[in-house]
């Protein structure tokens, strides 16, 4: 197998990782209740997606 002959400089190392960046997803703010949620999720707060329930949100009440 090939192994390098030269050390590659700094430069082109830094080239080569200018993608491996963090991205930050894309957030929405929920029109039943108003709170930030991933774009395209059922939101965390109330359990809604595209204006309908998809999930039941757990209440303090419910949460025993």
């Amino acid at each position: 197998m090939a192994h390098p002959k030269r050390r590659q400089s700094k430069t082109r190392t830094l080239k080569r990782r200018t993608h491996d960046n963090a991205v930050m997803p894309t957030m929405a703010i929920c029109p039943n209740c108003g709170g930030w949620h991933i774009y395209h999720t059922v939101c965390p707060n109330c359990g809604y997606y595209r204006g309908k329930l998809a999930v039941a949100a757990l209440s303090e009440e419910n949460a025993d």
